[in-house]
């Protein structure tokens, strides 16, 4: 896989994701210090769901963060481009569709809710991306994006870009990951990915009403919310 900053090829992508799947969830549980549990309970809670309803997961990789959405009771459904990812998370109990981003195996308004972690600076049309993900939703269904953000302290941004992504991330993963060369493309795409700002008129451009987001970890994760309008 090439640098970031290159055309997302969906095969390319996918087959990067089915080299690392085999310790997916343990590098990223390591690469976090274990934060990666408490991001994926914010997101759930954010969705603000209730039993019974209709939940899309995309990107949803080996469908860990659509167990966490199934706690609420919801109908939770894990899509993924990547059959390396599913495949890996098979023991989950929850339904698995091998979906594109840009081309999504649903009807329209199918959805309560929809969601995507750590995936949509991986898809080679974000706006367009958000924009299926607006079809597929439900008139006032919402929308949560959990996504690598730019940190707002100075200081902070400095040593996070220059030590943890160029650095630190890519020494762990060479310990800990079944592909070490695909985090190099991890913190190429953590650098070259929009600013919360942006990516919230990103959003707003897609259709998407009501925009907002939090910061987490300081600004190197942000959490965006929107509204499909009625």
């Amino acid at each position: 896989m090439g640098r970031a900053e290159l055309d997302k090829d969906p095969h390319d992508v996918a087959a990067m994701f089915d080299d690392v799947a085999r310790r997916y969830d343990l590098t990223n549980t390591v690469l976090t210090a274990g934060q990666d549990r408490r991001w994926r309970r914010l997101t759930r809670e954010a969705l603000e769901l209730r039993p019974g309803q209709r939940v899309l997961d995309l990107a949803a990789g080996t469908a860990v963060s659509t167990v966490e959405l199934a706690k609420s009771g919801a109908w939770t459904v894990a899509a993924d481009f990547s059959l390396g990812m599913l495949k890996a998370g098979a023991q989950r109990p929850v339904p698995k569709v091998a979906a594109d981003a840009l081309h999504l195996p649903f009807a329209d308004d199918a959805f309560d809710a929809v969601t995507i972690s750590f995936g949509l600076r991986n898809v080679a049309d974000t706006a367009r991306a958000l924009a299926e993900l607006a079809r597929v939703t439900r008139p006032g269904g919402r929308l949560v994006v959990c996504e690598f953000g730019t940190p707002t302290w100075t200081p902070y941004r400095v040593a996070y870009q220059d030590v943890v992504l160029r650095r630190v991330l890519p020494a762990i993963a060479r310990r800990v990951s079944s592909n070490p060369e695909a985090y190099t493309y991890l913190s190429d795409s953590i650098l070259d990915w929009h600013p919360q700002r942006r990516l919230a008129e990103i959003i707003a451009g897609a259709g998407w009403s009501r925009v907002a987001w939090r910061d987490l970890a300081g600004g190197a994760v942000a959490l965006h919310r929107a509204t499909k309008p009625a």
